[in-house]
C-alpha cells in the first residue's frame, strides 16, 4: 500500500472511460436489464423523432447472432455538419461526449425521453462496434465506431430517398458476462411504445425466431388497458373504463377500470418510458383518486356501516395506464425509472379528481358497481387483519420459542442468516445434519403445501406449514408486512430435483408472490440447485442438476473410463456431508435468485397454472405436449 498520496495517484478518465469503467451508474448494471437497457436508449431517441411529429416509423432488427440490433427511423436525421466549437462532424460528437445532444435548450424537441444527452454516447462506450447511417439532404451518410472511439471519419456513402437515423451496435463481451438479447423482452417494449404512441408504427424483425411483427394502436392507452385486463384474467366492475386525456402545456393520458382482482395494478410512463418505481406523476394520480371517489361517497351518502374506508380499498382491484408527456422531466438516475418533479404531482391530483367526480356522476351504475366493489374490499380488508393478528400473536419474538420444526441458526445478524425450506422429515434431517449451524435454520414442510392461488387469506392463515413459515420469518403477510422485522436475509427453498420437487417449489413460490411479494421484490427470495444424478468417471465424482446436464457430463469425459450414476430420488438420500458440498456450502453451491421482471407476465402465468379455471391449465398442455418426453400425472 503507498505511504504517499499525491497529484501523480489522481486518475482522470477522459471521453467515454468513466462508462466503460463505471457502466452500472449508466445502465444499471451489466446483466440481463442493463444489456436490454442499450435497445431502449437507441429507441428512445427514435420514439422521440415521433413524439415531436417528425417520424412515424421505427424499424427494430435482432440480427442472426441474438447479440447485435439495429434500430432506424424515419426522422430528421443526426445532425452531420460540423459543429462551429468544437470542429467535429455533430454525429461523433453525440457518440463520443457525454451530456450532448439536441434536448437540452427545448427547441428541437418539445418532449423527449432521452434528456441527458448520455443514452447514444453510452451505447456507443458499450459496445465493441457501432455504425451510424444518416439520411439527410438526398445523401447517404455513415461513420463507425470501436468501443467508444471513431474507428474511422464520418464519410458519404451513396445517394438516399428521404431522412431517418440508422444505428447498428454489438454489445461488448468484455464488459456483459452474456451479451445475447431476449427477442420477447425487445418484442413486448415495442408492443408497449406502440401503446403510448398513437400513429407511430414499429415493426420487430426477429432474425434468431425468424418472425416479423408490426405495432400500431389507433386507440392508444386505451388498448392497452383492454390488453393488460385481459392478460390477467381480471373481471371489469363496469362495462365501460374511465378515460382522462388533457393537453395544457404538457399531455395526460389516464385509462383505468376496477375489477374482481384483490390486486391494485398500475402502470406509469413519462414520455414513453416506462417509471417502475412511480414517482410525483403516481403520487398525483393516487391522491385525485382518492378525492374523486370520496367526494362522490360524500355527496350521494354511500359510507358503509362498519369498516372505515382506506386508500388501500379504493384502488383494491384497479387496472390503470397513466401516460404524461412532460417539457422538463426530472428523472432519478440515468436509468430513468422514477420522476421527481414535484409539481406535477398537483396538476395531475387536480385533473383525475375533477375528470373522475364528473364521471362517476355521469355514470351513476358504473359509480354504485365501484362504490359497492371498494366496500367488498375493506370488508375484507377487515377480516384479513382479523385472522393476521390471529398468527401474529403466535409468531416467535425470541430464538428460544421457535415455531413447529424449525431448527434455528444461533446467528442474530438476519443479513447472514438462511431458512432453508425443505420438503419432509428425511430431507429435513440430512440438512439438519450437513448445515452450518452458526447461519443456516432448517424448517421442515410435510409434503406439498396448500395452493394459496385457490384459498383466501384466513384460510392460507389456518395452515400451519405456511403460518409455521410466515412465524419463522417474523414479517407478517400481505400488505402489514414489515420488512425490518424479517430475520432471515436469505428465504431458500430447497426441494428434490424431481417433477414432484418442482411442483412443491411452485406452490410455495405462489404463496410467497401472493403473500410475502416484498421479499421477492427486496431479493431475498432463491432457489436452490441440488443434484438429481452424481456421475462417477474415473477418479472424479460429476453432479448432474438434470438430464442435460448428465448428458452433457458424460460427453464431455466420455474417453475418461465408463461411467456409473446414481439417481437421487430425494434430498433424503443424501449423506449430510454429500447434500452440504452441493447445495448448502455457499463456496460451492448455485442459488438462483427469484426476481420479478414482468409483473404482467408473472400474473399472468400464476393465475393460469394455479387458478380455479383449469382451462387455460390444459390449453398449456396441449400446446406443449409435443415438447415433453415423459409426463408425470
Amino acid at each position: 500500500m503507498a505511504t504517499t498520496y499525491t497529484a501523480k495517484d489522481i486518475t482522470v478518465l477522459e471521453g467515454l472511460e468513466p462508462v466503460r469503467k463505471r457502466p452500472g451508474m449508466y445502465i444499471g448494471g451489466v446483466g440481463g436489464a442493463g444489456l436490454h437497457h442499450l435497445v431502449w436508449e437507441v429507441l428512445d431517441n427514435s420514439v422521440d423523432e415521433a413524439m415531436n411529429g417528425y417520424a412515424s416509423e421505427v424499424h427494430v432488427t435482432l440480427h442472426a447472432d441474438g447479440a447485435s440490433v439495429t434500430i432506424s427511423d424515419n426522422g430528421r436525421g443526426i445532425p452531420i455538419d460540423r459543429h462551429p466549437k468544437l470542429k467535429k462532424p455533430a454525429l461523433e460528437i453525440i457518440l463520443t461526449t457525454l451530456h450532448s445532444g439536441g434536448k437540452f435548450e427545448g427547441q428541437n424537441y418539445k418532449t423527449a425521453g432521452g434528456l441527458h444527452g448520455v443514452g447514444a454516447s453510452v451505447v456507443n462506450a458499450l459496445s465493441k462496434e457501432l455504425v451510424a447511417t444518416i439520411k439527410k439532404g438526398g445523401a447517404k451518410y455513415q461513420q463507425k465506431f470501436r468501443r467508444g472511439k471513431p474507428a474511422a471519419a464520418l464519410k458519404k456513402v451513396g445517394a438516399a430517398r428521404g431522412t431517418g437515423t440508422t444505428i447498428y451496435f454489438h454489445p461488448d463481451p468484455t464488459i456483459f458476462p452474456k451479451t445475447e438479447f431476449n427477442p420477447d423482452i425487445i418484442c413486448e417494449r415495442l408492443e408497449v411504445t406502440s401503446y403510448l404512441h398513437k400513429g407511430l408504427r414499429i415493426t420487430f424483425d426477429d432474425h434468431v425466431s425468424k418472425r416479423k411483427e408490426t405495432f400500431a394502436h389507433v386507440n392508444g392507452v386505451a388498448d392497452y388497458l383492454a390488453k393488460i385486463t385481459a392478460d390477467r384474467n381480471a373481471r371489469p366492475v363496469t362495462e365501460q373504463p374511465f378515460t382522462l386525456e388533457r393537453d395544457n402545456g404538457g399531455r395526460l393520458e389516464v385509462v383505468m377500470r376496477w375489477t374482481e382482482a384483490t390486486d391494485e395494478h398500475l402502470r406509469s410512463y413519462v414520455n414513453g418510458i416506462p417509471t417502475g418505481s412511480g414517482g410525483a406523476h403516481e403520487n398525483g394520480f393516487r391522491a385525485g383518486l382518492g378525492k374523486a371517489v370520496r367526494n362522490y361517497i360524500e355527496t350521494h351518502k354511500l359510507w358503509p356501516r362498519g369498516p372505515k374506508l382506506q386508500h388501500e380499498d379504493i384502488r383494491e382491484g384497479l387496472v390503470a395506464v397513466l401516460s404524461v408527456f412532460i417539457t422538463d422531466p426530472q428523472f432519478q438516475g440515468q436509468t430513468k425509472d422514477r420522476l421527481n418533479n414535484p409539481e406535477i404531482a398537483g396538476q395531475i391530483d387536480t385533473a383525475v379528481r375533477q375528470g373522475l367526480e364528473l364521471w362517476l356522476n355521469e355514470n351513476r351504475t358504473a359509480a354504485e358497481a365501484i362504490v359497492a366493489r371498494i366496500i367488498l374490499a375493506a370488508k375484507a380488508r377487515e377480516a384479513s387483519r382479523a385472522a393476521t393478528v390471529q398468527v401474529t400473536r403466535k409468531s416467535a419474538t425470541t430464538r428460544a420459542n421457535p415455531p413447529g420444526k424449525l431448527s434455528d441458526c444461533t446467528s442474530n445478524k438476519p443479513a447472514e442468516c438462511e431458512l432453508f425450506i425443505v420438503e419432509g422429515d428425511s430431507a429435513g434431517g440430512s440438512a439438519k445434519q450437513g448445515r452450518n449451524r452458526t447461519f443456516q435454520a432448517i424448517l421442515p414442510l410435510r409434503g406439498k403445501v396448500l395452493n394459496t392461488e385457490q384459498a383466501s387469506l384466513k384460510k392460507v392463515l389456518e395452515n400451519k406449514e405456511l403460518a409455521d413459515l410466515v412465524t419463522a420469518l417474523g414479517t407478517g403477510v400481505g400488505k402489514g408486512m414489515d420488512l425490518s422485522k424479517l430475520r432471515y436475509g436469505k428465504l431458500v427453498l430447497l426441494a428434490d430435483a424431481d417433477s414432484d420437487g418442482h411442483h412443491i417449489v411452485t406452490l410455495m413460490l405462489t404463496f410467497v408472490y401472493r403473500h410475502l411479494t416484498e421479499l421477492i421484490h427486496a431479493g431475498h427470495v432463491y432457489l436452490a440447485r441440488p443434484p438429481l444424478y452424481r456421475v462417477n468417471i474415473g477418479k472424479e465424482t460429476h453432479w448432474a442438476q438434470t438430464d442435460v446436464d448428465r448428458d452433457r457430463i458424460i460427453k464431455k469425459h466420455k474417453d475418461h473410463g465408463k461411467p456409473e450414476i446414481t439417481r437421487f430420488k430425494g434430498l433424503g438420500e443424501m449423506m449430510p456431508k454429500t447434500l452440504w458440498d452441493t447445495t448448502l456450502n455457499p463456496k460451492t453451491r448455485t442459488l438462483q435468485q427469484v426476481s420479478i421482471t414482468d409483473a404482467l407476465e408473472t400474473e399472468r402465468v400464476i393465475s393460469d397454472l394455479m387458478g380455479k379455471d383449469p382451462q387455460p391449465r390444459f390449453h398449456f398442455i396441449m400446446e406443449r405436449a409435443d415438447e415433453a418426453e415423459a409426463l408425470d400425472l
